[in-house]
C-alpha cells in the first residue's frame, strides 16, 4: 500500500527520513535503550533528539562513525561530531535530528530525558543487563 505521501504525489519528508535513518543505523548498530524526544514546536535547534547508549566507549565511537557516514552517503549532508577522543558522550549534530550516544554510566548521570520531560534515563545497571 502506498504512503499517503506518494499517493498524493508529494516528496517524502526528509526530516522524517534522516529520523528513520538515525533509527534504523542505531538498530542495526545495536545502539541499547534508544529514545527519540520530538522537539518540533518545543525548540529551534531541532525537530528530533535521539538518545542511545553503547557498551563501551568503542562501540559509542564506531556507531557514530557509521550514523554520521550513512548519514552522509542517504543524505549527502556532512554531520557534525563532537565528543569522539573520549567518547563516553558524543554528540551528532544532522541540523533536523540532534543525536546523543553515551556510555550507560554518563547518561544516567546527565539524565537528558528528564531534562526534556521525557521520562529518565535507564540506570546504567539495567543497560549493561
Amino acid at each position: 500500500m502506498p504512503s499517503t505521501a506518494a499517493a498524493l504525489g508529494s516528496k517524502p519528508d526528509p526530516v522524517e527520513a534522516l529520523h528513520q535513518l538515525v533509527l534504523a543505523s542505531l538498530d542495526d548498530d545495536q545502539a541499547l535503550d534508544t529514545v527519540s524526544i520530538p522537539l518540533a514546536g518545543k525548540s529551534s535547534i531541532a525537530d528530533h533528539m535521539v538518545i542511545a547508549s553503547g557498551r563501551s566507549t568503542r562501540q559509542v565511537a564506531s556507531m557514530a562513525h557509521k550514523l554520521v557516514d550513512r548519514i552522509k552517503a542517504e543524505t549527502g549532508k556532512v554531520a557534525r561530531i563532537e565528543g569522539l577522543p573520549t567518547a563516553d558522550w558524543v554528540l551528532i549534530d544532522a541540523q533536523d535530528v540532534i543525536v546523543h550516544l553515551f556510555r550507560p554510566e554518563v547518561r544516567s548521570f546527565y539524565n537528558l530525558e528528564r531534562m526534556w520531560a521525557f521520562g529518565e534515563a535507564p540506570s546504567a545497571a539495567a543497560s549493561e543487563a
